[in-house]
């Protein structure tokens, strides 16, 4: 399962993370085909799923590993 694939569980379908992230179906559905969310689209993902699904993880060629949390 793709990070991506895991935004829409987390959001209950493709159309509803296309509404939370005000794009139409059809961007999600290009997005998967693609194999990748384009980095301008990351942290919006990362919101629309509470952080489940991070912009690291989407996109690690452009945000790089995730910063370890303080301790």
């Amino acid at each position: 399962m793709t990070e991506l694939d895991k935004a829409i569980e987390h959001c209950g379908s493709a159309a509803a993370l296309a509404d939370k992230l005000g794009v139409v179906p059809m961007t999600v559905s290009q997005w998967r085909k693609r194999g990748r969310v384009p980095a301008e689209r990351c942290r919006a993902v990362e919101e629309a799923t509470e952080g489940e699904v991070t912009r690291y993880a989407l996109r690690p060629d452009v945000f790089g590993d995730a910063p370890e949390a303080a301790a």
